[in-house]
């Protein structure tokens, strides 16, 4: 039985758990949650069962398929409670608790804390994405976990999505041609034009690691390193539109209202060693209406166009993009990308760990593959910082880091 310990019980906590019981439904039984840690201890007691205890947080998001509009999920949904432990201190449950793993779910500048305290004591992690908030930090917390000897994971659930999938086989098998441009624009879809993003003011602090350029960049990255490889180059533009964020009630009358300093908006170019180019556009800020390019992420290959859920192939005409990888890819790779009929991104990234603690090996979004993703996405910023085009390997080296020495410097400060 693997016992898991979960850090942070925050709102992204239900969707967490719901991927959990996803996988106890489909017959994955050998792993239990043991333990949960938050500072209010009413946070994590919210959790637990279903009809007792205080009243969980309401979703802070109705946006469709957005994992901060889940609610309403509860550990005696899926196992057995009587024994669950509640903490208000990481290091107390990590060192004391009855768990063989660490799920961290904290805010971005928390994440090399509970990875040094969980590989001290030889304890699995799956840490949330970003993996940290700098490179530094996270190549830290990947070289602590080979020396500990533990699967160390991140919690990146874009690559585990099942269009990431199934455009993954569509490029590499030569269904689609070869991969040329990607397209990503979302300008004022979600917390527009100036709310505070998921009532978490920390994401719009910088030395905190917010900003939308980390936030959202890891997940896009992640994606596009699986279907089009390798990147090289990033050109980056970032900016506060909106320098004062709010939070408003169901009225709408503003309850809370912050100054940021980190990125609300981000205009970037990166290009791939295989060729590819992508064209990156994302904001928190505009106002009156969202503008986003197609569904939101295009792909074009040299015979092939995928928007959202749809594939038009030269000649063809337009497949469901999932269905014809189910229908033609090789049924082992099927079985690889939804095994045992899974189709839960949350559930899929949550296995991959386990698996990796079951057979005593890396998870496939380990903790270097997290490194890269967190590489990519502060390769744009330095790239805004330093006014010109940057390298994706001067930025994973830690050569060029000039943007983030302020957030080490201030991480390693709060630390003593």
């Amino acid at each position: 039985m693997i016992r898991i310990g979960i850090v942070g019980c925050g709102r992204i906590l239900a969707a967490h758990l719901r991927g959990y019981r996803l996988l106890q439904e489909a017959g994955e039984r050998d792993f239990a949650i043991t333990a949960l840690c938050a500072r209010d201890p009413r946070d994590a007691e919210g959790y637990i069962r279903r009809g007792h205890g205080p009243a969980q947080r309401i979703p802070c998001s109705n946006i469709a398929g957005d994992p901060l509009s889940i609610g309403d999920e509860y550990l005696s949904d899926f196992q057995e409670t009587t024994g669950v432990e509640v903490f208000t201190d990481y290091r107390e449950m990590i060192a004391r608790g009855k768990i063989d793993a660490v799920m961290d779910l904290t805010s971005h500048g928390m994440h090399h804390l509970v990875a040094e305290e969980s590989f001290r004591h030889r304890k699995h992690l799956l840490s949330q994405k970003p993996l940290a908030a700098t490179v530094k930090l996270a190549r830290q917390m990947c070289e602590q976990a080979d020396k500990a000897g533990v699967a160390f994971g991140t919690f990146e659930c874009f690559r585990f999505l099942p269009a990431t999938r199934a455009l993954h086989w569509l490029y590499q098998s030569g269904r689609g041609g070869k991969l040329q441009m990607v397209l990503i624009g979302y300008i004022g879809a979600w917390w527009a034009p100036n709310l505070i993003v998921a009532n978490t003011s920390w994401r719009h602090r910088k030395l905190e690691g917010g900003g939308i350029t980390i936030d959202f960049g890891v997940h896009f990255f992640d994606q596009l390193r699986l279907v089009a490889g390798r990147p090289k180059t990033f050109t980056g533009h970032v900016q506060i539109i909106e320098p004062l964020r709010v939070e408003r009630n169901e009225s709408g009358k503003i309850v809370k209202q912050m100054e940021c300093d980190s990125d609300d908006t981000c205009f970037a170019t990166a290009t791939f060693e295989n060729g590819a180019v992508c064209q990156l556009s994302a904001s928190w800020a505009g106002h009156i209406a969202p503008t986003i390019v197609g569904s939101g992420s295009v792909f074009y290959g040299t015979k092939s166009r995928v928007d959202g859920s749809v594939v038009f192939i030269e000649d063809e005409g337009s497949h469901q993009l999932v269905e014809l990888f189910k229908q033609e890819a090789p049924s082992t790779l099927v079985e690889q990308a939804f095994p045992k009929g899974i189709d839960d991104w949350f559930a899929l990234g949550q296995r991959d760990w386990l698996e990796a603690i079951r057979h005593d090996r890396a998870p496939e979004s380990s903790g270097e593959e997290g490194l890269a993703d967190l590489a990519a996405a502060f390769a744009i910023l330095e790239s805004a910082h330093a006014g010109r085009q940057v390298s994706f390997d001067e930025v994973l080296s830690g050569k060029l880091r000039d943007f983030q020495k302020p957030i080490d410097d201030a991480l390693e400060a709060g630390k003593h």
